[in-house]
């Protein structure tokens, strides 16, 4: 039962001709009765914010939203029963402007802000996308670093290398150096060389002395051991997703893919229902962070896992995305990081969150269970899909049968 104000402001407002197409997309992704309620309340609370405004339909997007939200709703004073709590607000409205984009009715992309640093940062992350060819993560991740050097050295105002010096460089570095891990100042220090040589190729800017000034951090790839988890700590992990759940069964699926084949949670989160062959006992992976397709063998605890989730605990959904949501709207599919949120709950289950915090150690579990179990360099380099054998190299020094093999004996006796 809708709330009859609520239904009249929303099909009395600009995007009236849409009330429909909201109710009908709320149904088809499964939201219940009372939720459609408070949506479409939500969705007339906010038609009836813009008409009495004279807000065109053209100018709403996000900001507007959040303008709504934060300025609107505190003083609201809108006369009748209607929505007016922050969170269900946000919910409704995200799902509104989508079906006024699906309708061509608003623009596509959201308006966002004009000011100088944003449209660098724009203009950096179509390069390193389109000209770089990086993957989503790595792209986000560079302009991460690069927008927070910016701000430290322009501030508000436009970006101007011409009054970069080298020695602004080199303090800059220094100062966050106290604060991270040397691994981390890499990132860091290889996110500005991309930006220098970005600054060059779009700009022309003589960038040779700051590309000079950005130093090498001093790290060693095979100077520690791999991170992994005993096979004492594999029992335990796997037993922490609870099988009666249809949320423990998607969590002990998307375990099993990390560690018995090695995934990342970019991978697992894109697997979609025809990447199986299940006559051959293969995953194809289209979607990595190599953009190329790979073959993977599927093992057989791995198969049982996916197999119970689909037969017991995945919505039922048009959607061919593999692991889905189980709340409203159940036809999305999961991310990278609802994954990585997931695992870390389940080390935080069984007692380990105080030593491992994501699922790359996972991975490095797979690799050494393959290294111990005999398989060789080029084997686990194929399965993890790294391009260089070299970055396979480290797992060696877990090989302690092999390492023990062609160890010298410890010396005995007088030394001369």
């Amino acid at each position: 039962m809708l709330i009859p104000s609520s239904w009249k402001w929303l099909r009395e407002s600009s995007f009236g001709s849409s009330a429909d197409s909201y109710v009908g997309y709320l149904r088809r992704h499964g939201f219940c009765a009372g939720t459609i309620q408070q949506h479409v309340s939500s969705a007339g609370h906010f038609a009836h914010w813009l008409t009495r405004s004279g807000i065109q339909l053209s100018r709403v997007d996000e900001g507007l939203v959040s303008e709504f939200v934060t300025g609107h709703l505190p003083a609201c004073d809108c006369p009748g029963r209607c929505q007016r709590g922050a969170i269900e607000m946000r919910a409704a409205l995200r799902h509104l402007l989508s079906v006024l984009r699906t309708e061509g009715r608003i623009p596509v992309e959201p308006i966002r802000s004009s000011g100088p640093i944003d449209g660098e940062l724009r203009r950096y992350e179509h390069y390193l996308a389109e000209i770089c060819g990086l993957a989503p993560a790595t792209c986000i991740s560079r302009r991460a670093w690069v927008g927070r050097f910016l701000v430290a050295s322009f501030g508000t105002a436009q970006v101007d290398f011409g009054r970069v010096e080298p020695r602004d460089l080199v303090d800059y570095l220094a100062r966050l150096d106290k604060n991270y891990k040397p691994g981390t100042m890499g990132v860091l220090a290889g996110s500005l060389r991309s930006y220098l040589r970005f600054r060059f190729l779009t700009y022309g800017d003589d960038v040779r002395m700051l590309l000079a000034a950005v130093p090498n951090v001093a790290q060693w790839s095979l100077a520690t051991l791999p991170s992994h988890l005993t096979p004492d700590e594999v029992t335990g992990f796997l037993g922490a997703f609870d099988q009666q759940s249809v949320a423990g069964v998607r969590g002990y699926a998307m375990a099993r893919c990390l560690l018995d084949m090695g995934l990342r949670a970019g991978d697992v989160a894109a697997i979609q229902l025809g990447d199986f062959d299940w006559a051959a006992g293969t995953l194809t992976l289209n979607r990595g962070k190599s953009r190329r397709a790979d073959v993977l063998p599927l093992p057989d605890p791995t198969g049982k896992a996916i197999l119970l989730y689909l037969r017991r605990a995945r919505p039922r959904t048009e959607s061919r995305s593999l692991f889905l949501r189980h709340r409203a709207p159940f036809d999305l599919p999961i991310s990278a990081e609802f994954v990585r949120g997931h695992i870390r709950r389940a080390l935080a289950r069984c007692g380990l969150a105080d030593r491992f915090t994501g699922t790359h150690v996972l991975r490095h579990t797979a690799a050494v269970r393959m290294r111990c179990a005999g398989a060789t360099l080029k084997e686990i380099a194929d399965v993890l899909r790294h391009r260089s054998l070299d970055t396979t190299t480290i797992y060696s020094k877990v090989d302690l049968p092999t390492l023990a093999a062609v160890a010298a004996p410890w010396p005995t006796g007088r030394q001369l």
